[in-house]
């Protein structure tokens, strides 16, 4: 019987040192991660520009289009949206979602491909300030140990609101409240259900599901966005 309990044994002491590493690289890493200073004095850039007397905008000028937005200025629909599109359990998980990364990889194992992630809202954000988009077990180590530091000292809202104004749409298009101008003519408590959940399919792939140039893998998205926010 003593044979039985040898595998056993052997995964346990493999699953030791395999945390007694991770720890070590975590212990290492920690102390090199940058401060968050990009973030708690948020200054991106923004286009010159040009109005008329009266207050017409005549024209913008800078590679970024962008205009910031306080997370209160942010209707509910399109929170929601995003939260249904990206990181279902923003409000619950301390940065990374434990359910996701279970749920991305057993859906990998089986289709035998890496065709799903798990990045939360959070990761995204820590992704898109300080790391590159190299896909290495060193960056995933520090995106995820990021993520932690950022939620350690910001606020769920103040995150979202990060993410809202940072991520790239399409079209030069930085945060929301610019993709809603671009791509709807409106400002973004003006939009609708539809234009909300279109918006928030975008940050998955700006390029594949633009409404401009790909209107029917963007109807596709959007379709999925509201049947997530059903659900």
């Amino acid at each position: 019987m003593r044979w039985v309990f040898y595998p056993f044994v052997l995964l346990l002491a493999l699953a030791i040192v395999a945390l007694a590493a991770l720890g070590t690289a975590v212990a290492f890493a920690w102390p090199k991660l940058p401060s968050l200073d990009v973030l708690t004095d948020y200054r991106p850039k923004v286009p010159l520009r040009v109005y008329t007397a009266d207050g017409y905008l005549l024209g913008e000028f800078g590679e970024e289009r962008r205009a910031l937005v306080a997370i209160e200025q942010v209707p509910a629909i399109l929170r929601q949206s995003i939260i249904a599109a990206e990181d279902e359990r923003f409000y619950e998980h301390p940065g990374i979602d434990v359910l996701g990364l279970a749920r991305a990889a057993i859906a990998n194992v089986v289709s035998g491909q890496r065709g799903q992630g798990a990045s939360t809202i959070t990761m995204q954000v820590a992704r898109n300030f300080f790391l590159s988009r190299e896909k290495t077990y060193n960056r995933k180590l520090y995106e995820v140990l990021l993520s932690l530091k950022i939620e350690q000292n910001l606020t769920k809202d103040q995150i979202l609101e990060l993410y809202i104004n940072q991520i790239f749409l399409g079209q030069r298009a930085y945060g929301f409240a610019s993709a809603a101008r671009i791509y709807f003519g409106k400002q973004l408590d003006e939009l609708n259900l539809a234009e909300a959940a279109m918006l928030a399919g975008l940050p998955k792939a700006p390029s594949l599901y633009n409404p401009v140039s790909n209107p029917t893998r963007a109807a596709l998205r959007q379709q999925y966005v509201l049947r997530r926010m059903l659900e």
